[in-house]
């Protein structure tokens, strides 16, 4: 990939929650949801985020678009410093970028038409006024394949699908740069998943987007990204173009994913072994020493237990943060 970077984090952390001597006397220690996060989006790509539940996508997508504030360290948008922007920078800045969430249903108010929810962002950025408000919101759900017509309507006149794809003409409405795709195919069923991807796909080609792309399900990620970043308990542990993680996956979370992923031949999937990790991930609370992963990881060793694997490269553009990788 020689796109020039659109973000670029450095060592960036996210913590959750101030000690206090009230939540030390109680034992409640900060939580960390990302660890040092180093990683580089570049202009027009999709970058795939894959991890279980907890394992900190969510939070590195709002870090990036300065949704949750960094504890420590750095995020570059276009090699511009953004970490520390306030007051109308910072809105100028977020026009740019925006983000999709995972329920369309909780995601739109339902005292306003889908016309008004669309129109919002343009009339808090100035960027129409009077007629060409109503104008820029057809030319919105036009592009997500909705008549201008339906712009009256409340959101629950509406399927999930079709909530969805207004979700996505709210977020384009402003012409953004970037996407954050945050499981925006978890709530829809597999044929209403399909045509969501090939939409996303259009606009991205049409448009020139970049999308950083959410998803717990890595069939849709192997489709639609060109890099996949498999992260666990707030880390990156692998980071590799798709096609590499698919096919030679080095770290043993990455390779328990796959193994956990079902196939649509019934012989195949009752013939294959599957690979069960034990154990739940640890808190964020109370992370374990070492590399996070060593509690759950048939290969750790007793380095594992004492010393955090850094995020080296174990192939041009294949990195993974594992001292015993495959």
């Amino acid at each position: 990939m020689n796109a020039a970077p659109m973000f670029d984090a450095r060592q960036l952390t996210v913590t959750f929650g101030r000690p206090t001597l009230l939540s030390r006397l109680a034992g409640r220690a900060p939580v960390v949801g990302l660890r040092a996060i180093d990683l580089t989006v570049h202009t027009g790509e999709t970058l795939g985020l894959v991890g279980e539940s907890g394992s900190g996508k969510s939070t590195l997508a709002r870090g990036l678009l300065r949704l949750n504030r960094a504890s420590s360290g750095a995020v570059l948008f276009q090699g511009r410093e953004i970490t520390n922007l306030e007051g109308k920078p910072l809105r100028a800045l977020r026009r740019r970028l925006q983000m999709i969430f995972q329920d369309p249903f909780s995601s739109l108010n339902p005292r306003l038409s889908i016309g008004r929810a669309i129109a919002e962002s343009l009339i808090i950025h100035d960027l129409a006024r009077g007629r060409e408000i109503n104008e820029r919101v057809a030319a919105s759900l036009a592009m997500v394949g909705l008549s201008g017509q339906l712009a009256t309507r409340m959101p629950h006149e509406f399927s999930g699908g079709q909530r969805q794809r207004i979700c996505i003409a709210r977020a384009l409405c402003c012409s953004p740069q970037f996407i954050a795709c945050d499981e925006v195919l978890s709530a829809l069923d597999v044929s209403l998943q399909g045509q969501m991807l090939d939409l996303l796909e259009r606009l991205k080609t049409e448009l020139g987007l970049t999308y950083l792309f959410i998803s717990h399900d890595l069939r849709v990620v192997r489709r639609i990204a060109d890099r996949v970043a498999v992260m666990y308990l707030g880390r990156i542990v692998e980071l590799a173009p798709t096609g590499a993680v698919y096919t030679h996956p080095a770290h043993p979370y990455t390779q328990a994913l796959l193994a956990a992923v079902p196939t649509p031949d019934p012989g195949i999937e009752r013939a294959r072994r599957l690979v069960a990790l034990p154990g739940e991930p640890p808190s964020p609370a109370h992370p374990p020493p070492g590399c996070a992963f060593h509690e759950r990881c048939p290969r750790a060793s007793a380095r594992c237990r004492t010393e955090l694997p850094p995020l080296a490269d174990i192939a041009p553009g294949h990195q993974v943060a594992c001292f015993h990788p495959s």
